[in-house]
């Protein structure tokens, strides 16, 4: 009589072949570091076409979005207070299932490299999947209690060690001009750059009239990580920038439909940007610029 598998056989042998093919996927987090100033619904918009591009590779599963400000430290002309700018961040991704605002960044008091940031949220993702991964064994009676103890030693020991294949991945999200500016002199380490791009990896979304492509190809740093730097096309024309937000309202202009609402109000009920907001660290050089100026003189 030929063998026949039973409906509940099958069924139980469903979900594993799900999950077979979810495990060979690689999750990813996307990680969004700037200066919002103020966060613009083409930020957003950067989430979601980076999402569709890397779960559409069948490669990735993008799992979370993370938007870092960057600290007052970072001394940008126009920069206002992060304490205002997280929680435009914060607004703005009040109704998104998966986008979340970090504040570790924003809260240091001297600017922190992007490349340490990176490293940051890797290490918090390791950090979790060792909790998740500490499973307490139950005792059992009799003779077997000492092996259970053995045994939930080890498991202790072993959830300190997070295994790689769990952990999600952290990249870079980012647009063109983060991606020419490694081209800035003193801008960025060449060091940061490599541990950017080959440690961790770029998500980079183009805009009209970059050629991100050319870019890559003029760096010899880029060029070698080259599979690591995802470009991702955006075929929809959008402009929008934090810059123009900005001067639309020095003008009293209308930024509504740019910004998400409540962003709008916000802005507008504590007066945020104007002229004089608009001279904030006037004359003075970017962190970044004075840190690395000074290390190459040493």
């Amino acid at each position: 009589m030929p063998f026949v598998k039973t409906t509940r056989e099958v069924s139980d042998q469903q979900p594993q072949i799900v999950n077979m093919e979810n495990s060979e996927k690689t999750d990813v987090v996307l990680l969004a570091c700037g200066s919002f100033n103020p966060v613009t619904n083409m930020h957003l918009r950067l989430f979601e076409l980076a999402k569709d591009y890397l779960n559409g590779t069948g490669k990735y599963r993008v799992i979370k979005g993370i938007i870092s400000p960057v600290g007052d430290a970072y001394k940008k002309k126009g920069l206002i207070s992060a304490h205002h700018r997280v929680i435009m961040a914060e607004l703005a991704t009040k109704n998104s299932e998966w986008v979340e605002v970090d504040t570790w960044e924003s809260l240091q008091k001297d600017w922190v490299e992007t490349a340490e940031v990176l490293r940051y949220h890797q290490k918090k993702l390791e950090a979790g999947s060792c909790h998740q991964q500490d499973s307490p064994v139950r005792e059992k009676p009799g003779r077997k209690r000492k092996w259970a103890e053995q045994s939930q030693q080890f498991n202790q020991k072993k959830s300190l060690e997070p295994n790689i294949k769990d952990v999600p991945q952290v990249k870079l999200l980012c647009g063109t001009d983060i991606l020419e500016s490694f081209g800035v002199p003193h801008l960025w380490k060449s060091e940061d750059i490599t541990k950017i791009v080959g440690d961790y990896g770029l998500i980079c979304v183009t805009r009209a009239g970059n050629d991100a492509q050319k870019f890559i190809y003029e760096s010899d740093v880029l060029w070698k990580h080259q599979n690591n730097i995802h470009l991702v096309n955006e075929w929809i024309t959008n402009d929008i920038s934090s810059t123009k937000i900005r001067r639309a309202l020095r003008r009293g202009q209308s930024i509504r439909y740019l910004v998400p609402e409540l962003v709008r109000e916000y802005i507008e009920k504590h007066n945020l940007y104007n002229s004089e907001s608009e001279e904030r660290n006037a004359g003075v050089s970017l962190a970044p610029l004075q840190r690395n100026i000074a290390d190459a003189k040493l």
